[in-house]
């Protein structure tokens, strides 16, 4: 899966999910376009794999699509970056639900706007890979707005394949289980709290960010190219038990 010559934005490429992908895909030759609200953690980047960054926080929408344009042009774009915020449904504020569906939904929303606008106006093809969740079709406690958040990108993402699609556009999810990225390292460090987990994991572990990060490399390449508007479990067989 060469992509030498290639150039891919990567949003919320700092840390977990979205550094394993922006170091993977330097590793096969693209240039990556790195995206994160956090300078350090591009800053640490720039000095692993020589990317391009670009510190917006994707929760203001102007900034984003400001961004998102003087990204252009780019080859790929992998809508990685996400947010959560802990809350019963009966607790949920509306802060809450609209901070999380502006970074989670309307971001991707947006990028993906502004790439196939470039895309089309050049007469060109691409491949769009949007970073969900399990929680998009899991009723987890406590997650009303996240879960909810990740089910409105699944649905846009395949009005963005049937759409996008007839450019040459392939637009495509990845659904990972729990992952371990620094965050969760922390979350789920307890062996009490993580077994019942793992116990619904046929594969009987968490899911790393590099395996997360490869499938959605397949996603981005020509080995992919009939795929368009699925959503991926990346789940251990979570969702088969």
């Amino acid at each position: 899966m060469s992509l030498e010559g290639k150039t891919v934005l990567v949003t919320g490429a700092g840390k977990g999910i979205g550094r394993a992908t922006a170091v993977m895909l330097a590793g096969r030759g693209a240039k990556v376009v790195a995206f994160s609200r956090t300078a350090a953690d591009l800053d640490s980047l720039v000095a692993d794999i020589g990317c391009l960054p670009i510190v917006v926080n994707l929760a203001d929408a102007e900034a984003t699509r400001a961004a998102a344009r003087a990204a252009m042009p780019v080859d790929f774009l992998v809508n990685n970056a996400g947010a959560t915020i802990l809350e019963s449904f009966l607790d949920t504020s509306v802060e809450s639900f609209d901070s999380l569906m502006a970074v989670n939904t309307r971001a991707p929303m947006i990028l993906g706007q502004e790439y196939a606008r470039d895309r089309i106006g050049r007469g060109l093809g691409g491949a769009v890979v949007n970073v969900s969740s399990n929680a998009s079709w899991m009723g987890w406690a406590d997650h009303a707005a996240y879960c909810a958040s990740k089910g409105a990108l699944d649905a846009m993402s395949r009005v963005m394949a049937n759409e996008l699609g007839r450019h040459g556009i392939r637009v495509n999810c990845v659904n990972p289980a729990i992952t371990l990225t620094p965050m969760a390292v922390k979350a789920w460090s307890d062996p009490v709290k993580a077994e019942p987990m793992l116990r619904r994991m046929p594969l009987g572990r968490f899911v790393e960010p590099e395996e997360v990060a490869s499938v959605i490399l397949f996603l981005l390449s020509d080995q992919a190219a009939m795929i368009n508007g699925v959503t991926m479990p990346i789940d251990a067989g979570f969702a088969v038990n």
